[in-house]
């Protein structure tokens, strides 16, 4: 009964995370990668804004650490997530319950988990996360083919549509909450500072300069604009993409 249930709940998830992961397969083709190392990314990470910095350090020949540091940051959330979601969990919830039901935990899987109206079991967690992971890895397969297929100019343009959705969550919260904006605008002068000014692109790789924009944003957001108040979780509000934890919930299908 919990794995049906979680199972459904997972469905709108899953069609959500289908769409976003056709722009990443074409980005992912686009910047090098082959068609199954796309899909295997997909596989094995599940978290968008993530695989998008990951690939974006691979393409600029960054360094292993650059990536494993870049990616621990961005996706730092979900252990935060993770925590939240333990509080109302079941006695199935074992130790390698947890372990494994862990590598499910995304911004809108982590928001439906938290908000049902019964403990959270492993049979529930592995229902949920089943085509979410199926969604997220066949979409990323159909871009990734279609941008070996398609001309290029259709693959450019359809590649940015996965930038478009960390706008489109960005910009809702921001316009909720002043904090969001504020951490949102020094991430992405620090970016631009970054990336314009001539000895900072020379010296400091791409991969850095994503540490250094979401810990400094990150940190000014907690020290001067601290959450006085508790809205029921921790949820994702494009965190990875413009390195702000902002305590809202990213909308359906982002994968955070």
């Amino acid at each position: 009964m919990d794995f049906r249930r979680g199972f459904k709940d997972g469905l709108a998830i899953g069609l959500g995370y289908l769409s976003v992961s056709f722009s990443f397969g074409i980005l992912a083709v686009t910047s090098g990668l082959s068609w199954w190392q796309a899909v295997l990314v997909s596989f094995t990470n599940l978290t968008s804004a993530g695989q998008v910095a990951g690939v974006g350090i691979m393409a600029a020949g960054g360094s292993l650490i650059e990536m494993a540091v870049a990616t621990f940051v961005i996706n730092l959330r979900y252990a935060l997530m993770g925590v939240s979601l333990s509080q109302k969990t079941d006695d199935s919830m074992t130790t390698p319950a947890r372990m494994l039901t862990g590598f499910f935990i995304t911004d809108e899987i982590f928001g439906v988990a938290s908000g049902a109206d019964h403990p959270v079991s492993c049979r529930y967690m592995l229902g949920i996360g089943i085509l979410p992971v199926a969604g997220w890895t066949l979409g990323t397969l159909l871009g990734a083919v279609c941008g070996n297929i398609l001309p290029a100019i259709v693959t450019n343009a359809l590649s940015i549509g996965i930038y478009g959705m960390f706008v489109a969550i960005v910009i809702p919260a921001s316009r909720r909450t002043r904090a969001v904006a504020i951490v949102s605008l020094i991430a992405v002068m620090l970016s631009c500072i970054f990336y314009y000014v001539p000895v900072l692109k020379n010296s400091i790789s791409s991969g850095f300069a994503i540490i250094i924009c979401s810990v400094v944003a990150s940190l000014a957001g907690a020290i001067f604009m601290p959450s006085r108040e508790n809205s029921g979780g921790i949820g994702g509000s494009g965190a990875g993409a413009s390195g702000a934890g902002t305590g809202e919930r990213s909308e359906e299908g982002s994968n955070g």
